[in-house]
């Protein structure tokens, strides 16, 4: 047996050996699952450390431009891209790609931008710049990303995918040059969360020629933008050095015109080699990657009517709020050649992360949401005041409290995946089967101060910072997979199997409490196929959908305070998802249309402060029971060619409904008082992106269309106007280049032609807009 499978065979026997001697909680599947695999708890840890406010870090570094940028390795055509086992065109389940040609044709480095190319899939805008997307796919809470598996290179990049999936980072989509999303049976294969689906970004690999280039950027709102690589090797080795500054001084504006905008440098070294030995040949591959970010943003939005007014201006009392973090990241991989039709790949991975924002966490006396959704309520008039400047803080309830967040993260794990292809007499099979042994961990210690407003500054109040939250979760998860895609003449069908074995330990230092739970799923889905004729194919597809309860795991109530009957705990999130639909592939055209249908058992939430939560709920799980959701995918893409000119066009569309099956009242916003027939919150009915461009070898342009139906913010069936909703959006993004000599490019890109501004979230405090009108300029140059 190769030592990497000897590794991961060793571990998994370690996790799934012995029993645990602590009382806990256990929740599964269905009650006629067979009892969950326990996990020894992990070893003990030491207290944590006190953590303290970083004094005020210095001005983040502007890499160096190394010298560099032919797009990388894309000669293979999007549409020759397996997807379990099967070609893209032929596969039994929604999947997109978003190959290097897409990517650059408009030069987003917002990710919302990026994905609204995909059909089914929303993003809610937030900061207007994508600092820390909010994605959801087909229907679910958007929230942070929470119920979307996210990878890189296939390997979980979230801070703690399973203890905390709120995305607060998201790799810079700017060094991608590929975007994978896999919806449907698809999602069994890429867990924990596979309710929704899975966003693979895939990062330029290690070149086997030199290669070098550089992209610089500026415009509007202080935008700068730096993005080198540079890169060497040959048939058996390479290594790739990628860098990139991302930088503005930000859309919105404070009354003494302090800075509101955000620095992000990401920095890769990537390697690859190939081991011949004795047997097999072994193909070795490592990533290293530093990334940070310094960003003065904030929760804190405005009213309805100061929006109106001006939907750029921030309330003094946010002239304080700051984020920073720091991560770093290591992967070593080894695939090994079994056969000249079967490979073994196995990855080690370990990222770190650690950030602390400093916010507006609410009024002492009021509910800061409140106050800005109802600023003509009697009793929130004179806290709006106070947010305008017009009224000065003049007792204890009437300061606002500003904290920082601080929260430490680990996520690392082993996996492997064997894959291959073989005949049984007339029909093929192409396997894949796969472990994971994952652990991740987060520390939180949330602290606040109280500050009276004077006028258009925050005066301290001589009292003790509030130490509100201090607390540890951290889960240990086993994953193992199957599939099998077998094809007989015209029809491929693909079972798979997942199953998620996890054990997981919520510890409240503040009030001296432990949680431990187990949960244990089996996730089976099957896909199927049929070519009617070349090029048209039909297919259908049912799986198990599955999001894991985070340790936390209850209601959100403080476990120190005597309750009347015991407080449930959460279960896991589940649902049988459907799907059919039609598909034709030729050459470079594709047009598909599919249907869908998500029955949820029990849907769940993760409450956050993004959504609106504080206090003992943050990071708390709320159960809604049943609830449906069902829509309609159509996409297509078409690249036809006119004498020395191309003409690419594109469009995705999404239609979506949904309802809650049963009545319950619940202490999570997001949620609140729903009655049976309700719709879901941040769920929009209509979508809709269309792209036509000129393309020719000296020029090209392009023109970006997108449509966003308003949606409502808390569940609900009456009219939009009537309820807490977010506005319709409507933006055009256009850009230019000019390519005078092969190695040179110039060009020019206008986002939000029409200067179009609309509320995109009310959530946590007031009205947001989205990114005003930014045009930006700027080359490339490729070396070699």
């Amino acid at each position: 047996m190769p030592l990497s499978s000897s590794i991961l065979v060793g571990l998994l026997s370690w996790t799934v050996a012995g029993t645990a001697t602590a009382t806990v909680s256990t929740s599964s599947v269905s009650s006629d699952s067979p009892p969950p695999v326990l996990l020894p708890p992990p070893p003990a840890l030491p207290p944590p450390p006190v953590l303290t406010p970083p004094p005020p870090p210095a001005p983040l570094p502007l890499p160096e431009p190394v010298v560099s940028l032919p797009p990388a390795d894309t000669a293979t055509s999007a549409y020759e891209i397996t997807v379990v086992g099967t070609r893209l065109a032929e596969t039994g389940g929604s999947a997109q790609i978003l190959d290097s040609k897409k990517l650059e044709q408009l030069n987003y480095d917002d990710p919302h931008a990026v994905l609204s190319a995909v059909p089914g899939l929303y993003a809610r805008g937030e900061d207007g710049v994508g600092l820390r997307p909010n994605i959801g796919l087909r229907g679910v809470n958007p929230d942070r990303s929470k119920k979307v598996t996210l990878l890189e290179d296939g390997i979980l990049f979230g801070p703690a995918p399973y203890s905390a999936p709120a995305a607060y980072y998201f790799p810079l989509i700017t060094r991608m040059t590929q975007v994978r999303v896999i919806k449907g049976p698809g999602a069994v294969s890429y867990g924990p969360q596979t309710i929704a689906g899975a966003i693979d970004l895939v990062t330029r690999p290690a070149p086997a020629t030199p290669q070098a280039a550089v992209d610089l950027a500026g415009g509007s709102y202080g935008y700068k933008k730096v993005h080198a690589y540079a890169g060497l090797g040959g048939e058996n080795h390479g290594v790739l050095l990628e860098a990139v500054h991302l930088e503005d001084s930000g859309f919105k504006r404070l009354l003494d015109d302090r800075d509101t905008g955000s620095q992000r440098n990401e920095l890769m070294l990537k390697g690859r080699y190939r081991l011949e030995a004795p047997g097999f040949d072994h193909h070795l591959g490592i990533k290293l990657g530093y990334a940070n970010e310094a960003s003065n943003e904030t929760y804190l939005g405005l009213s309805e009517a100061d929006f109106a007014v001006d939907p750029n201006q921030r309330y003094a009392p946010s002239q304080q709020d700051r984020m920073e973090w720091n991560r770093t990241s290591i992967t070593l991989s080894d695939t090994i050649d079994l056969t000249d039709e079967m490979s073994l790949t196995t990855t080690l991975y370990r990222h770190d992360l650690d950030r602390t924002w400093r916010k507006v966490n609410g009024f002492r006396g009021a509910s800061l949401y409140d106050a800005l959704i109802r600023p003509q309520d009697p009793r929130n008039q004179v806290y709006v005041s106070i947010l305008q400047g017009d009224y000065d803080s003049s007792n204890s309830d009437e300061a606002i409290l500003i904290g920082p967040n601080q929260r430490g993260f680990v996520s690392q794990g082993i996996e492997s995946r064997l894959q291959g292809a073989f005949d049984t007499g007339p029909v093929s099979h192409r396997i894949e089967a796969g472990a994971r042994l994952h652990y991740d961990r987060i520390r939180r210690r949330h602290s606040q101060d109280g500050y009276a407003v004077l006028g258009d500054q925050l005066q301290p109040e001589p009292v003790v910072s509030d130490l509100f939250e201090d607390n540890e979760g951290f889960t240990v998860a086993g994953a193992f997979l199957a599939t099998d895609a077998v094809t007989f003449a015209d029809l491929t069908l693909t079972p798979g199997l997942r199953v998620e074995v996890l054990r997981s330990v919520h510890r409240d230092f503040k009030i001296g409490t432990e949680e431990v739970n187990r949960t244990t799923a089996f996730l089976p889905g099957i896909a199927a196929y049929y070519a009617v004729w070349e090029g048209l194919g039909v297919l259908a597809g049912v799986h198990r959908g599955f999001s894991p309860p985070v340790p936390s795991g209850g209601d959100g109530l403080d476990p120190s305070v005597p309750r009347p009957a015991p407080t449930k705990k959460a279960e896991p999130e589940l649902s049988v998802n459907y799907e059919a639909g039609a598909r034709y592939t030729r050459g470079r055209s594709r047009l598909e249309v599919i249907g869908f249908f998500n029955d949820y058992s029990n849907l769940t939430d993760i409450c956050t402060f993004s959504s609106g939560c504080n206090g003992t709920n943050v990071d708390a799980q709320f159960s809604a029971g049943a609830a449906q959701i069902w829509g309609l995918e159509a996409s297509g893409d078409y690249r036809p060619t006119v004498g020395a000119f191309q003409l690419p066009l594109s469009f995705a569309y999404t239609f979506t409904q949904s309802s809650f099956r049963s009545d319950f009242e619940s202490d999570d916003p997001v949620f609140g008082s729903v009655r049976a027939g309700d719709e879901l919150p941040y769920v929009p009915r209509h979508q809709l992106n269309a792209t036509v461009g000129l393309d020719h070898d000296f020029f090209g342009l392009v023109g970006s269309v997108n449509y966003l139906a308003a949606t409502r913010e808390e569940a609900g069936n009456e009219p939009l106007d009537q309820v807490v909703a977010t506005g319709e959006l409507f933006t055009v993004d256009v850009s230019a280049e000019v390519r005078p000599w092969s190695f040179l490019e110039i060009y020019v890109n206008a986002r939000n032609l029409f200067d179009n501004q609309v509320v995109v979230s009310h959530r946590p405090f007031g009205a947001r807009p989205n990114a005003p009108r930014w045009v930006q300029v700027g080359l490339r140059v490729a070396a070699f």
